[in-house]
């Protein structure tokens, strides 16, 4: 059983965290590329929202938006 956890250890230190050890060890040169991941996400989660609040207002302007507090049948 223990050579099966080691077994999974290895495969996450050695292989799957490599990269992110790439980007720990680029933080003394360059801030900005060593964040790139955390950019990445701010930018696609920034897209989405906008994307998000701009069906949400189209639904609106159509009158498709449902306010009442009854809408669901646990709120009655």
């Amino acid at each position: 059983m223990r050579a099966f956890f080691e077994g999974i250890q290895s495969l996450f230190v050695d292989f799957l965290f490599k990269p992110l050890d790439f980007l720990r060890s680029l933080e003394l040169s360059s801030w900005w590329l060593a964040n790139i991941v955390s950019w990445t996400l701010m930018i696609v989660c920034g897209y989405y929202i906008v994307y998000w609040c701009k069906e949400l207002s189209k639904h609106k302007a159509n009158n498709e938006e449902n306010q009442d507090t009854t809408a669901h049948s646990f709120l009655k």
